[in-house]
């Protein structure tokens, strides 16, 4: 019982570890022109920037398509980074 809690201990501050990596990764995606969206390998955004040219009237509807599959295409990559850290951090065989 006691080497399992300690193991669990163990798993934790490694969660804890690979969570600050993640937090200080930062992901960035220029995939649609004058959308560039950046977030962190945690999936936090920190940043949209926005090409003055796509904020006019009549270009909202694409412009909020292209916002999104941008946002999207950034949450993926994150989540890919995220999955490839934990994947090397991770003991053979767990």
């Amino acid at each position: 019982m006691l080497g399992q809690m300690k193991q669990l201990m163990e798993m934790k501050k490694q969660a804890d570890r690979i969570k600050k990596e993640l937090d200080a990764i930062t992901v960035e995606v220029c995939d649609v022109p004058g959308i560039k969206v950046q977030m962190t390998g945690s999936q936090t955004f920190k940043s949209i920037t926005l090409d003055e040219n796509l904020l006019k009237p009549e270009r909202k509807e694409q412009f909020q398509k292209d916002l999104l599959r941008s946002m999207n295409a950034a949450v993926k990559k994150a989540q890919t980074v995220a999955a490839q850290k934990m994947a090397s951090s991770m003991p053979m065989g767990f």
